[in-house]
């Protein structure tokens, strides 16, 4: 599933081409994903211009107004989706659903599972829209630290692994940046959050911070389908020090990486190097 990473390397890929351009309509080639498409998107979007494109947690957030108004549209790329740039006229695929126009360029959401999403938010405040409202705090932001991390799971008699995952704490440390950021950390994914000290946290805070930096950077993970606006893959795992690497040596300590399952998920291990 494309994580925060991936969501941000797509948002970082659309600026230069999206920002400030009008929208010209919208073609739907399926009534629901998720969730229902909103009805007369085409209408309702005609003649918008793209003010921003922000990120809140996995949701990719348009800003799209006009001199009378306008909203925010709200993508999410689900399990298998993906946002491609494409010439006006480009052919649609099976698994494109929805085209935004441009005048020089389509926006195309493609959705092989169709577990993505596409809604419309009318007018200001997008942050009170139901998806949006119980997401917890952003990773990469300056109120993110080692400190608030402890303060907020202590008390929390659970591993730390699913818990790093729950969004409602954090949003966007998916199933890879989780294992990542603890082995990095030297923590493992079995510990419970209640037996973490203070200053394992402040290590695990930048352990998170930095590992996430690092994929965007990359131009995050192409484990499925995700791919970059312009077609390209990105290829932060390819650096992974433990997810996807059962058995083969931990980097660090050259002892063979365990998998187990939590919370429904495969986890990737050091048992030595992670305590």
């Amino acid at each position: 599933m494309p994580e925060l990473p991936e969501v941000e390397v797509s948002r970082q890929g659309l600026l230069p081409y999206l920002s400030e351009q009008r929208i010209v309509g919208a073609v739907v080639r399926t009534p629901r994903l998720r969730h229902e498409i909103p009805a007369g998107l085409d209408a309702r979007l005609a003649g918008l211009r793209v003010d921003a494109i922000l990120r809140r947690g996995k949701y990719l957030l348009l800003d799209c107004q006009s001199t009378c108004g306008g909203g925010w549209l709200l993508l999410h790329l689900g399990m298998s989706g993906s946002l491609r740039l494409v010439p006006p006229d480009t052919p649609a695929q099976k698994h494109d659903h929805v085209d935004l126009l441009f005048k020089h360029t389509v926006l195309r959401f493609r959705d092989s599972r169709r577990f993505g999403a596409l809604l419309w938010h009318e007018g200001i405040g997008v942050e009170s829209h139901p998806v949006l409202a119980d997401l917890g705090i952003e990773p990469l932001s300056e109120d993110f630290d080692g400190n608030w991390l402890y303060a907020a799971a202590h008390r929390r008699r659970m591993p730390i692994k699913p818990l790093l995952m729950d969004s409602r704490l954090v949003v966007g440390i998916g199933n890879i940046y989780a294992a990542e950021s603890l082995h990095h950390a030297g923590i493992s994914p079995q510990r419970s959050a209640d037996r973490i000290s203070l200053r394992r946290y402040l290590v695990l805070a930048d352990a998170i911070r930095s590992t996430l930096a690092a994929s965007i950077a990359a131009g995050g993970s192409s484990v499925r389908d995700y791919v970059h606006s312009d077609g390209g893959a990105g290829c932060f795992q390819l650096s992974c020090a433990v997810y996807g690497r059962a058995g083969e040596a931990c980097p660090t300590c050259a002892a063979p990486v365990r998998v187990i399952r939590q919370a429904g998920r495969s986890t990737f291990y050091c048992p030595r190097c992670q305590r």
